[in-house]
């Protein structure tokens, strides 16, 4: 079932159309990934989903309800973590979280749970009385986060919250959004122009561009978009031309090459790798090292798009 469904929705600025009939779901408890180059949309995808502004049409719904009748009911349910910082330099962490969490009506023990808690996700007990302008760009980052679980949202939107953070801090907040999806079945929408993030973390993307679709489903289905093919490495000894006849006349295999002692194959998805061994046996070649090279995300979203991610 869709815990959050959007349908139809459209944007303009003046003239300009910044988002043009989207549509996707998102179950709950998933981690899902929204990508695209800047000025595709992406931002003001967000804003609308956290009901900061409006679409001109269409609708979203979530866990049944809708922003324009449950506005306050649905905010209730999201934390967002900005892109650019949303926390007040000159207080502690602990402080920060205090304030944020006093907006939220929080008080007494279940406020000072709450910041406790989200210390510990974060990682920042022991800097929570240090002023945060002393803090690193990492630590800021996983404050930023802290800041925006301290109300348990159902539903947490992320925007590039990994810029100019460092790879323990990444880490980290990849530990805690994997968490977050398994332990407390929070829904993520998680934006980055680092494809080996949304490779990490989300099970469906949505690729957009200039406010448009342009491919949407999970990791498979999207490189299957750019090929249906499977290339397989095979590094071999005692490579003869029989081998490659053989192999070239086999059933699923649509080309062989050999390349600096390399076997390079390119199979149809359901090709059996053991028709390939048992020709290799046969013929006494000496195997040292198979792997499998599919398309990655940065491949499937240059030749969808056009464009690198980071354009």
């Amino acid at each position: 079932m869709s815990f959050i469904k959007i349908e139809n929705i459209t944007k303009r600025f003046n003239d300009k159309i910044a988002l043009d009939n989207i549509s996707f779901n998102i179950s709950e408890g998933e981690i899902f990934g929204l990508i695209g180059p800047n000025g595709a949309g992406k931002s003001t995808l967000i804003n609308i989903v956290s009901g900061l502004t409006s679409p001109n049409s269409g609708t979203i719904q979530i866990n049944n309800m809708t922003m324009d009748k449950d506005s306050i009911k649905v905010k209730s349910l999201i934390g967002l973590v900005p892109q650019e910082l949303a926390i007040i330099e000159t207080l502690t962490p602990y402080d920060n979280l205090e304030y944020f969490a006093s907006l939220y009506g929080l008080k007494g023990k279940l406020l000072k749970e709450r910041i406790s808690e989200c210390l510990e996700i974060s990682g920042l007990i022991d800097v929570k009385k240090k002023k945060v302008s002393k803090l690193s760009g990492g630590m800021k980052r996983r404050l930023n986060i802290a800041v925006a679980l301290i109300n348990h949202p159902k539903i947490l939107i992320l925007d590039e919250p990994t810029v100019g953070v460092d790879p323990q801090s990444r880490n980290h907040i990849f530990t805690v959004l994997k968490n977050l999806s398994k332990e407390r079945n929070t829904t993520i929408i998680y934006t980055s122009h680092y494809m080996e993030e949304v490779e990490s973390l989300c099970s469906k993307i949505f690729i957009m561009d200039e406010g448009k679709e342009i491919a949407f489903g999970t990791q498979d289905y999207l490189r299957n978009l750019v090929s249906s093919n499977t290339n397989i490495s095979i590094c071999v000894n005692n490579l003869n031309g029989n081998i490659i006849f053989e192999l070239k006349n086999l059933k699923g295999v649509i080309s062989v090459k050999e390349e600096d002692g390399l076997l390079l194959l390119s199979t149809e998805k359901d090709f059996s790798i053991s028709k390939a061994l048992s020709i290799l046996e046969s013929n006494h070649a000496c195997l040292s090292n198979i792997s499998y090279n599919n398309s990655s995300l940065e491949d499937v979203f240059l030749n969808l798009t056009g464009k690198n991610l980071r354009d």
